[in-house]
């Protein structure tokens, strides 16, 4: 589910913050760099032994899927669709170099919603996991 899926590693009180305000805005760590965290346990498990490796893609390809995906993620938040899943949409700016580390791991919260909720992504094809 959306709700379980934050960018960053800011306080608490700013998590709930964008809960209520439905939205989730990616912010840099410590260490000046994008951060994805994802609170579902299995997501790490759908990395390491489902998702295909960060090694076959390529930054830019990334970047023009999640710019897609984003969008689509956030028409079906306002339209209700999968309401039970999308419980918040996502800001997402591609203009911001977030780095392959970022792209990588928000491109697989799609495909990861699609595998373990079935969830249609137009923008994902079945070919997506192994």
């Amino acid at each position: 589910m959306v709700s379980l899926f934050v960018f960053s590693c800011g306080p608490q009180n700013k998590i709930a913050e964008n809960k209520e305000n439905h939205e989730i805005k990616p912010t840099k760590n410590e260490d000046d760099e994008w951060e994805l965290d994802v609170l579902d346990t299995q997501y790490e498990y759908f990395i390491t032994a489902v998702a295909k490796p960060m090694s076959m893609y390529s930054e830019s390809y990334l970047k023009s899927r999640n710019t897609f995906l984003v969008t689509e993620w956030n028409s079906n938040f306002f339209t209700g669709k999968y309401r039970n899943v999308i419980e918040s949409t996502i800001e997402y700016n591609p203009n911001e170099n977030y780095g392959l580390k970022f792209e990588y791991r928000l491109y697989q919260v799609f495909a990861y919603v699609q595998w373990k909720y079935g969830v249609k992504m137009n923008g994902l094809s079945q070919t997506e996991v192994r």
